[in-house]
């Protein structure tokens, strides 16, 4: 890798490492309640971490997110006591006038309340500050150790902060049957599937209070133990009932709820409880997450307040910068494949696009997953755990042979996810391997005032992006989509070839090959587009048609110096050599593997073309072409007018050695964009043989199965 400037303010790395568990973390000062030595003992200190990987400034860093969030907190507090005394009135009754902004002021005392974890040490909002977009707000942390520690130091969790503005929009998790894709849930693996309480959102917020590796708390029946007790009380009895958090908690629920998860091995609910007050207890849990929703759903999260939501009103004129990059956006970048725009009707060859916006509040997501073939980041401290920890709770027992599989791991039930609640959707698991949430790209860029940008060389508020922390800039983001095949090298993190500098020329090979989309990849955008792209997703912003609430209560300090560009490539890492993916996570079935493709059909069986209704049968109208040919990566490239169905297309190549034998199939998945008139398809291949003529034909079909009837010539290539 060659040298590159490093920022004048980086955040020194730790380099001793605490041996044993005897070495207790001391309570930061500023507590929101009680502290007793048996809540120190749970926090018993565990750095399994080799030199390096926690930042040097953890410890006081994370007592600067306790005082902010006790600040919020506080600020919550005076919110209630100015409501008006409620009034139930009507039938059903309802809390009239003050009834939404009680729900919404409930759920944002609890997210920001640090008693709701073990060592009354970690809120929600720990991970999600407003001031970073709900996102990790510590600059150390997202360019060191990627996930954050948990209540009990330093467990940590295993990918980064998903932001919480937009999620309550995501719907229930659903397997369509019809384009042959899942969409909604909420997390990156889309495990808070809405099953139950009908909202991914709320059932996320049911997550961290009990993940052993985040707030840690050892049972469900704490968080109602805890707001039992909380100053707020009245105001979650005045929402959700008199008498709603009347439980009969035996004596030793208050020690029970002081460990930390895993404290009692498989046991979920070591509080005995009646099936009477369980099912109390479980009703009270159901009232967190809906509390916690209707916050995160509130203006005060979701704002819709940025410069692009001004645009869309006639109150802001993009700047030429901006304006470009949301052309880009929509064009040459294809990124509104993805994350959709509202923008109107398809086009036919030759239009551009100048209708009216079809939706005024997008989201900038189309709820559905996707692998974008991002490397395996060393970094992430997960990888590390693999010692127990001082109630012998060992967190990742697979060391680097742990490979997240994202949607695939949870619909399989698997390690590092959740249970599934669908049994039938397991069969598609090797489908999705690899595949992450689609999150809303709004926010994305939001900062604190004093840092106003995620770019070095700043002053700059430094983020970290995707599910593994890899990015650290939205300028390697772009670069990133722009350039992945053409800059693919058989090597991982930290071993780029001499002369060439990760994450400019050089891109580590993904982390899970399978099921890679390849709407992306080499997208022929110039420098100067890729940071216009960059530019129009800073309009994303909340805070720009009023202040964005709380946040201004960052008190920590900016970056300054360096480039985008290499933002963060001082603190790379060589990865280690890895060891095959355990098989207690690939080893599932159905195993990992590309997704079946059968043989291509050609003549008149194909899918009509709906981008325009006068072209008949989808057709290839250029290639297919070598994009490139390497033993490493072989990737062919052909243009279809727009096939329409499934938004969701699997490029499909048929090869062999023979002519009369190409018995060898590869498939890449692409996104449609339904405002472009063609769609370009691209197809990964690896493994090939040097100096070997392979003969191929190309076609495609949709993610529901049904081909579009196309097969090109045979046609040849060479390995070089």
């Amino acid at each position: 890798m060659t040298g590159t400037k490093r920022p004048i303010l980086v955040v020194a790395l730790a380099a001793v490492i605490v041996a044993g568990f005897e070495f207790y973390v001391q309570p930061p000062a500023v507590r929101a309640g009680p502290q007793d030595e048996s809540s120190k003992r749970a926090a018993s200190a565990y750095n399994p971490y080799p030199p390096g990987i926690l930042p040097a400034d953890l410890d006081s860093e994370i007592a600067r997110i306790l005082r902010e969030t006790d600040v919020i907190e506080g600020r919550a507090l005076a919110r209630w006591h100015a409501l008006k005394p409620p009034n139930l009135a009507g039938q059903p009754p309802v809390l009239a006038d003050t009834g939404t902004e009680a729900m919404e002021t409930l759920g944002e005392l609890m997210l920001f309340d640090n008693n709701m974890s073990p060592g009354r040490n970690e809120s929600c909002a720990f991970c999600h500050m407003p001031y970073a977009g709900f996102s990790g707000p510590i600059p150390s942390v997202n360019l060191t150790m990627i996930a954050y520690p948990g209540t009990a130091h330093y467990r940590a969790g295993k990918r980064t902060p998903q932001r919480h503005p937009y999620s309550p929009f995501f719907p229930v998790l659903q397997y369509n049957q019809a384009q042959g894709l899942f969409f909604g849930g909420n997390f990156w693996d889309s495990r808070a599937t809405g099953y139950r309480l009908r909202v991914p959102d709320a059932e996320q917020a049911q997550g961290p209070p009990v993940d052993h590796l985040e707030m840690g708390l050892p049972d469900t029946a704490c968080i109602a133990l805890r707001l039992s007790k909380a100053v707020y009380r009245p105001l979650f009895e005045e929402v959700w009932g008199e008498g709603s958090l009347d439980i009969k908690f035996p004596e030793n629920t208050e020690e029970i709820c002081r460990a930390p998860g895993g404290a009692f091995g498989t046991d979920a609910m070591p509080v005995r409880l009646s099936p009477e007050e369980r099912t109390h207890a479980n009703e009270v849990y159901d009232h967190w997450a809906q509390s916690i929703d209707s916050y995160e759903q509130s203006v005060q999260v979701t704002a819709f307040s940025s410069k692009f939501d001004a645009y869309l009103a006639g109150k802001y004129k993009l700047t030429a910068d901006e304006m470009a990059g949301y052309k880009l956006f929509d064009g040459k970048g294809n990124c509104n494949s993805c994350h959709l725009d509202g923008r109107g009707t398809a086009l036919k060859q030759g239009q551009s696009d100048n209708s009216a916006t079809a939706m005024v509040n997008p989201l900038f997501t189309c709820f559905g997953s996707a692998n974008e073939g991002v490397p395996l980041n060393p970094r992430d401290s997960f990888y590390y755990e693999t010692k127990p920890d001082s109630v012998g709770f060992i967190p990742n027992p697979y060391g680097f042979a742990y490979r997240d599989l994202g949607l695939g791991t949870f619909l399989r039930s698997g390690f590092g996810s959740g249970p599934s609640p669908n049994a039938s959707w397991k069969q598609y698991a090797p489908a999705t391997d690899g595949q992450m949430q689609v999150s809303s790209v709004r926010d994305v860029a939001l900062t604190p005032a004093q840092c106003p940008t995620t770019e070095a060389p700043g002053p700059y508020f430094q983020k970290e992006f995707f599910h593994n922390g890899y990015f650290k800039s939205l300028k390697q983001v772009v670069h990133f989509y722009n350039t992945r095949d053409k800059y693919a090298y058989p090597v991982t993190s930290g071993h780029c070839p001499a002369g060439t500098t990760e994450k400019v020329d050089c891109w580590p090979m993904p982390e899970v090959a399978n099921n890679i989309d390849t709407t992306s990849g080499n997208l022929g955008l110039t420098d100067k587009e890729e940071d216009q792209i960059v530019a129009f997703l800073e309009t994303l912003s909340d805070g720009f048609t009023r202040p964005y609430p709380n946040i201004d209560t960052f008190t920590g300090a900016c970056m300054k110096g360096g480039s985008a560009a290499t933002q963060g490539n001082e603190t790379l890492i060589p990865t280690p050599t890895l060891p095959p993916c355990a098989s207690a996570i690939c080893g599932v079935e159905p195993l990992p593997g590309p997704k079946a493709i059968a043989v291509l059909e050609g003549g008149s069986g194909g899918r009509q073309g709906s981008s325009d209704p006068d072209a008949g049968t989808v057709r290839i109208v250029s290639g297919p072409e070598i994009e490139r040919a390497t033993q490493y990566l072989t990737i062919l490239r052909w243009n279809t007018n727009n096939p329409g169905g499934s938004p969701v297309h699997y490029g499909v190549v048929h090869y062999g050695t023979r002519r009369d034998r190409m018995i060898e199939t590869a498939a890449s998945p692409i996104r449609l964009n339904p405002d472009h008139a063609t769609s370009v398809f691209r197809v990964r291949i690896d493994g090939l043989e040097t100096g070997t003529t392979y003969y191929f034909r190309v076609g495609s079909k949709g993610a529901d199965g049904v081909s579009d009837g196309i097969v090109s010539p045979i046609g040849s290539f060479v390995i070089r």
